[in-house]
């Protein structure tokens, strides 16, 4: 039972991927620079921030160790990684933000807050249960191995933007500022490229269906945004450096 709703909620997420997509080609999400003029029904960032990155880590946590019989050194592997990038987005990084006057639509909250407990649960159950995490020989397959070091580039990538974009503001400024060093040299949103990035090495060292929804949800959400970032910066700025791209460098 539980198995076919893991399965039911993994094409969801696709589903969900699908829909993401389309409405972000038409209209940014109404949060951060991209907030509407008097937006209502919104809420202060930071306890935005940890009330919808939060299921990540206990879903994903609760799911695991009740449903896991006898973990390999594999699956263990993944539950760590897993845990500790979530530690970090969902504790340290709003902790860092230096711009909690921000406001936060509630709606995107509630979206967030049921999104991730799913999504945590479905990878939480995948890495429990999927056949090849049984056993502690998929630690040195190289779809894993290759994974891991594309995880790793993508969460140092995404690291280093973000922190190239909290000291922006560490004048005590409130207002936007065009982020250079890092791959910023190259694209628009070089946090956004470094989490597609961690997604699609999780997504292959996992090798589950679940592990995929989730690269593909994330490039379907970050994609379009980083578009919207992208022309939001050449109108707002006349000297925004024009040999950049909006998030693939040298190709989009």
């Amino acid at each position: 039972m539980v198995h076919h709703i893991q399965v039911g909620l993994t094409i969801f997420i696709f589903v969900v991927s699908a829909l993401s997509f389309w409405g972000s080609l038409r209209s940014a999400n109404p949060y951060g620079r991209h907030m509407l003029p008097g937006q209502r029904n919104t809420m202060p960032a930071l306890p935005a921030w940890l009330l919808f990155e939060a299921p990540q880590f206990f879903s994903f946590a609760l799911t695991f160790w009740l449903s896991a019989s006898s973990p390999s050194a594999a699956a263990l592997t993944l539950f760590a990684l897993w845990q500790a990038h979530y530690t970090y987005r969902a504790l340290i990084y709003p902790l860092r933000m230096r711009d909690r006057h921000k406001r936060f639509p509630i709606a995107s909250v509630i979206f967030g807050i049921l999104f991730n407990g799913i999504n945590g649960f479905i990878n939480g159950y995948a890495v429990a249960h999927a056949p090849h995490l049984m056993n502690a020989a998929w630690l040195h397959d190289p779809r894993f191995v290759i994974g891991v070091a594309v995880a790793v580039a993508g969460w140092l990538i995404n690291f280093q933007a973000d922190t190239i974009l909290i000291n922006l503001r560490r004048d005590g400024s409130t207002g936007y500022k065009v982020p250079h060093g890092g791959l910023f040299r190259y694209v628009s949103s070089a946090n956004y490229f470094g989490e597609i990035v961690l997604w699609c090495g999780w997504a292959l060292m996992s090798f589950t269906p679940a592990g995929l929804s989730f690269a593909v949800f994330s490039t379907a959400n970050l994609l379009p945004r980083a578009l919207s970032h992208h022309r939001w910066y050449v109108e707002h700025f006349a000297d925004y450096p024009r040999e950049r791209r909006a998030i693939i460098p040298g190709i989009l």
